[in-house]
């Protein structure tokens, strides 16, 4: 019964956090600037009909909180709405580029936490010079993921994975880092260390069991991180993804596309945050 009622607890505040945040997109999208305004305002010819439209479209929308309420219950019925731009239901749109993210998303953050991890052992070890050797990362936590996608393209080298991979290693690092050294002065590993205990089994018996908790929350940072990063690696990159759309529905002020794709992101940064440490989410000590 605990359980039932912590998982519910849990639920309704999922719900919560993406009703906020469908208002809030809602709200900045409708109160933006020319959001009821189309070119053809410009032509005589269809100004006065064009005047029409919108004016029947912003009746027929109502207030935000309505907006808000139509679109989240079209959402729990499955019915993404359509979009303003292209005329097509949402859910076409978003489907085919969804795996197309992913998969950029997963090789990410895989080789970005496997480049980190690999660094910040061999430095962890080290009482002094670990600054020095550890500037590279600091520098790439410096430039914006905008600024190195436009280099990687103008270069010719690299692409969209390697400059995911180099974004969240760089912001991983510094926690993965401090994570080991700390492992590394645990009571415990001295003591296998004092008996004669090889590096691997330090690393894997004592080092990596220590650091596992703290890893799964950093999961959710790293998440985030790359979802922030994923809207302007595939513009620069035109990569058909779900950045690449969310970032078309803001232009043209497509509201049931950007909703959907903000509803989705933020989905995935709350079940993650969920389920990143189990054990804490069902009250375990």
């Amino acid at each position: 019964m605990r359980i039932a009622m912590i998982v519910l607890r849990k639920f309704g505040r999922i719900v919560v956090l993406l009703s906020l945040a469908a208002m809030g997109t809602i709200l900045l999208m409708r109160l933006a600037p020319g959001y009821f305004a189309d070119a053809r305002e410009m032509d005589v010819k269809y100004a006065q009909a064009t005047r029409s439209e919108l004016g029947a479209e912003e009746k027929a929308q109502g207030s935000v909180a309505s907006t808000t309420l139509h679109m989240i219950s079209g959402f729990l019925h499955g019915n993404l709405g359509e979009s303003r731009q292209y005329e097509i239901p949402v859910s076409d749109l978003i489907r085919p580029r969804l795996r197309v993210t992913a998969l950029i998303l997963a090789r990410g953050i895989a080789y970005g936490w496997l480049l980190a991890f690999c660094a910040a052992l061999p430095l962890s070890t080290l009482h002094k010079g670990g600054t020095l050797f550890g500037a590279p990362f600091t520098v790439l936590l410096a430039v914006p993921s905008g600024a190195m996608a436009t280099f990687f393209l103008l270069s010719g080298r690299g692409g969209p994975v390697l400059v995911l991979t180099l974004v969240l290693a760089a912001r991983d690092f510094k926690f993965v880092r401090q994570l080991l050294r700390s492992a590394w002065k645990a009571p415990h590993l001295l003591q296998a260390r004092a008996g004669g205990a090889r590096p691997d089994q330090l690393i894997l018996r004592h080092v990596m069991p220590n650091i596992l908790p703290n890893l799964m929350a950093l999961a959710t940072l790293s998440l985030v991180t790359a979802l922030s990063a994923i809207v302007p690696i595939e513009v620069i990159f035109d990569v058909p993804g779900v950045g690449q759309l969310a970032w078309a529905a803001a232009m043209n002020r497509d509201l049931p596309v950007l909703l959907a794709v903000t509803l989705l992101m933020a989905a995935a940064v709350t079940l993650s945050g969920f389920t990143s440490n189990p054990a804490r989410s069902f009250g375990a000590p």
